[in-house]
């Protein structure tokens, strides 16, 4: 148990950055008006490829940077 909480909190940090430059990386509403609603008007797309990979990795860090602050809120 004393690994855990020596371990977690240089896990959570890594799974901050990464689910971080995650969000980053993905390339849709790429412009201002896009944080308001305002996209291109083609309506919505299919990700395909590199892109659907990034959001399912994207997902699972998400998933994993929850479930380790649940582990540090239970541990204290």
């Amino acid at each position: 148990m004393q690994i855990v909480t020596l371990v977690l909190p240089y896990a959570q940090i890594a799974l901050a950055v990464t689910l971080g430059l995650g969000i980053l990386l993905q390339q849709r509403g790429a412009g201002l008006g896009g944080a308001f609603g305002a996209g291109d008007g083609f309506g919505f797309n299919t990700r395909r490829g590199a892109e659907k990979i990034l959001f399912n990795v994207t997902i699972v860090i998400g998933i994993l940077f929850l479930i380790s602050t649940l582990i540090a809120l239970i541990i204290k």
